[in-house]
């Protein structure tokens, strides 16, 4: 699958990203309000390897992609759609600091969304923050996402309980803004 948006070209992950995605898996800014990270070069590796074998899932219900920049070929970050339940899916993203601010995770998330509904068939689709990434609920709004709440200490990583907030749009919801 491969997805094509104005400035950008979302396809699956092969084994020579590794070191783009290490470039901004490493970076301690990035791995701030992530589950994961900072990577080790090795965890890097492991995580394409990870998303090599959800390629081959049947049928599948993960779905990672690189985000590439039309106009100079770079894996600018990543972004994905898991299916979590019966017509539901969940969207997340990660990029690059060197790309943050330029609009485009609310790009190759407007395109997720967009498969998801039309393609996929999915009824409800959602993200998660931590409640300190302003940047990242920046784009589920942007996106027509509504604020569900504010889940407390929902996940251990870390070492510490995570909060997040949740941000959802229904398909009827998606359609009636891009009509």
């Amino acid at each position: 699958m491969q997805l094509e948006t104005k400035r950008l070209l979302i396809r699956e992950f092969v084994p020579e990203d590794v070191r783009q995605v290490h470039e901004y898996a490493s970076d301690p800014a990035v791995a701030k309000y992530m589950i994961w990270g900072p990577n080790s070069l090795e965890d890097t590796r492991e995580y394409i390897r990870h998303m090599l074998d959800l390629q081959q899932e049947e049928p599948r219900q993960g779905f990672e992609y690189a985000v590439v920049l039309k106009e100079s070929n770079k894996l600018a970050g990543g972004c994905g759609l898991h299916i979590s339940g019966a017509g539901q899916g969940e969207i997340g993203y990660c990029f690059n600091p060197s790309y943050w601010g330029q609009g485009y995770a609310s790009e190759a998330s407007a395109a997720l969304l967009e498969w998801g509904f039309q393609e996929l068939g999915l009824h409800r689709i959602y993200a998660t923050c931590r409640p300190e990434n302003i940047g990242s609920a920046r784009v589920m709004q942007k996106l027509g996402m509504i604020y569900e709440g504010h889940l407390r200490g929902h996940m251990y990583h870390k070492g510490k309980w995570m909060d997040s907030y949740q941000y959802s749009i229904l398909k009827e919801e998606y359609q009636a803004l891009h009509r």
